[in-house]
C-alpha cells in the first residue's frame, strides 16, 4: 500500500525539506506560462521570470533526486509560443541531462493498409489561417548523467515485421520490441469537465504510469510531484504500488480533490481484493 505525503504547500519550500537523494522518480507538469486560468496561480509570467522560476525549482529536484532517478517532465506550448517547451530545456541544462525526448500524441490520424483515413484521439480545435491543430506535448526525460538505465520492454510492443525476431540478435527469440518515443495517449471521453477533470490542465494517468513503468517499476520505492494538481501522478503511483508518494500543490481545492480521488482509488482496491 502506497504511502502519501500530500501538503498545501509552495513546491520549492516543501522540496527544501527533502533530504539530499531521497527521491527515485519525478514526474511532473508545472504550469506553461500560457495563460491558463488557475484558480491561484498566475499563469502569465514574463518569459525570463518564469525560467528563472523553472530552474529554480529544477534545482530542488535535482538536490532530491538520487544518482538513478528520473525525472519526467511534461511541458505543452501554444502554436503561437511554440519555442517555450525548448526554452526550458535550454534552461536546466546545467542542471540535467536530456536523457530522451517523448512525444506525447494526444490525436493522430492515419492512413491504413486499405487507403482509409482513420482519426483517433481529441484535440482542441484552432480556429486559425496560420496555425495547426495542436495534437501533442513533449514528455522531457531528465536524469542527473544521461546513463541512467531504463527497462525499454515494459512499453514493448510487438514486431510488424515477423521476421525481425530472428534477423536481430538483440531480440533474443522474443517478438518485442521498444515503443520508441513517441506515445499516443489520448484523454478519456469525459461528460462534466467540472466534476470529471476538475482542472484546466491535468495529464492521463496512463502517461504517468508509462513513466513509471519506463524507468522500472521495482526500482520506485519514493516518487515525487511537485506540482499535484488533482492527482493523477498519485493515483499512478498508487495503481503500480510505489511505497511512498510526494506531492505539493497550492491549491486547496485542487489538494482536496486529490486525497479524495486517491481515497476513492484505494477503497476500489481494497473491494475489487475481497471480492
Amino acid at each position: 500500500m502506497t504511502k502519501f505525503d500530500l501538503k498545501k504547500e509552495d513546491c520549492v519550500k516543501g522540496m527544501a525539506c527533502l533530504p539530499d537523494g531521497h527521491v527515485d522518480l519525478v514526474v511532473t507538469s508545472p504550469p506553461y506560462n500560457l495563460g491558463i486560468r488557475y484558480s491561484k496561480f498566475s499563469d502569465r509570467q514574463n518569459r525570463q521570470s518564469y525560467l528563472k522560476w523553472c530552474r529554480k525549482w529544477a534545482a530542488e529536484v535535482r538536490r532530491a533526486l538520487k544518482p538513478g532517478g528520473s525525472f519526467f517532465l511534461n511541458i505543452g506550448s501554444a502554436p503561437s509560443n511554440p519555442m517555450l517547451p525548448h526554452e526550458i530545456v535550454i534552461e536546466l541544462r546545467d542542471l540535467f541531462v536530456l536523457q530522451n525526448a517523448i512525444h506525447w500524441v494526444k490525436s493522430i490520424t492515419i492512413e491504413d493498409r486499405e487507403g482509409e483515413t482513420r482519426s483517433y484521439g481529441h484535440f482542441k480545435p484552432i480556429g486559425s489561417k496560420r496555425f495547426l491543430n495542436d495534437c501533442h506535448e513533449y514528455v522531457f526525460h531528465f536524469t542527473k548523467t544521461g546513463r541512467a538505465e531504463i527497462d525499454r520492454l515494459a512499453l514493448g510492443v510487438p514486431y510488424q515485421d515477423k521476421s525481425n525476431i530472428a534477423r536481430w540478435s538483440h531480440t533474443r527469440g522474443s517478438d518485442l520490441r521498444c515503443r520508441g518515443n513517441t506515445w499516443f495517449i489520448p484523454y478519456e471521453t469525459i461528460q462534466s469537465r467540472s466534476k470529471e477533470r476538475p482542472h484546466p490542465a491535468t495529464f492521463p494517468v496512463q502517461l504517468v504510469e508509462w513513466c513509471i513503468k519506463l524507468h522500472g517499476v521495482s526500482r520506485v520505492q519514493v516518487m515525487l510531484d511537485p506540482f499535484l494538481g488533482i492527482g493523477n501522478s498519485a493515483i499512478a503511483a498508487q495503481q503500480w504500488g510505489v511505497k511512498k508518494f510526494i506531492g505539493f500543490e497550492i491549491d486547496e481545492s485542487y489538494l482536496a480533490e486529490a486525497k479524495r480521488r486517491v481515497q476513492a482509488d484505494d477503497a476500489r482496491s481494497v473491494s475489487s481484493r475481497t471480492k
